[in-house]
């Protein structure tokens, strides 16, 4: 089986979060420590990647509210996260990641890419907000447009929507090709309603794949939809776990009408459990090794087939 190519770096790890409740700024580190004593076999590492530059985050934010982090002035702690130099640091880090996995996954489509990153979709254009400082996605698919003409669809399988890509648009109007709209995907009710909800915009995804106006894909696959989760409740474990297995298989399914595979980034995004991390953590675990599984035996199918 193949391994999923994972971008991950300590550089893009904050561990001064003592006094947080969010541990998204520390979640990468952790998730990776235990990767690596368990399931290594999986995974290949690269920590060679670049960071953004300050400047990047200009393309999502305006100049007063990336100074204010910079400089721990104004509304630096809209994140609600506690500040300090290390978390500063790690941020062009954490941009940089999912960066570095779309360009890798768009230039090596049979290769499944991870991106260990969290706290992103709730950030805006003046501000920060619901533990997200900066937002990575709107940022990277930005770049990814300027540097291949490309655009990217993404699946937020978060429990709480995922508003920095739709309150962007006007912020950017170049985010309107890196991202069409209907592109940033919230699934909603509960359950089977959920995973129903989910299939019919994998549907609406797939005709703008097909009609080339969509060439990647990115899931988020929140741990904090789960019902068991401090500051979640849609799915019980096994829809969560379906909705992997549908995300995975649909894809599978759309790299077979392309005639070759469909460019994936895997994310991690929210999970919050004050009594036991640790079944975050085995969550989103879950999840990767269950679109490996299934698109990884699948698109070498397709590659030599070819």
């Amino acid at each position: 089986m193949n391994k999923i190519k994972t971008f991950y770096t300590p550089k893009q790890v904050c561990t001064n979060m003592t006094s947080s409740f969010s541990k998204s700024p520390l979640k990468p580190m952790l998730l990776m420590q235990k990767i690596k004593e368990e399931y290594n076999t999986f995974f290949d590492i690269i920590d060679d990647f670049e960071p953004i530059n300050k400047a990047d985050f200009y393309l999502a934010h305006t100049k007063t509210y990336v100074d204010n982090v910079y400089k721990k002035e104004g509304n630096y702690t809209s994140n609600s996260l506690p500040w300090s130099k290390e978390l500063v640091k790690s941020l062009p880090y954490t941009t940089g990641s999912l960066l570095a996995a779309k360009r890798y996954a768009i230039q090596n489509p049979g290769e499944l890419c991870f991106a260990p990153i969290s706290g992103m979709h709730h950030a805006s254009p003046g501000s920060g907000s619901g533990f997200c400082t900066f937002s990575g996605q709107v940022i990277s698919a930005i770049k990814i447009y300027e540097e291949f003409g490309l655009s990217g669809a993404y699946f937020d399988l978060d429990g709480h929507y995922g508003n920095s890509i739709d309150d962007s648009y006007a912020f950017n109007p170049l985010l309107e090709k890196a991202i069409p709209r209907k592109c940033n995907v919230n699934p909603k009710g509960l359950n089977e309603n959920y995973i129903n909800d989910f299939m019919l915009h994998l549907d609406c995804i797939e005709e703008m794949i097909l009609g080339n106006k969509v060439h990647y894909v990115v899931f988020a696959h929140g741990a904090d939809s789960h019902k068991d989760d401090d500051l979640g409740g849609q799915l019980n474990t096994e829809c969560w776990i379906k909705a992997a297995e549908v995300f995975a298989e649909w894809v599978n399914k759309v790299s077979k009408k392309l005639g070759k595979p469909l460019p994936v980034v895997l994310c991690l995004f929210g999970g919050y459990r004050a009594d036991d991390y640790n079944i975050v953590l085995e969550l989103h675990l879950k999840s990767l090794l269950t679109c490996n599984r299934i698109i990884n035996a699948k698109e070498q199918t397709i590659l030599n087939s070819n």
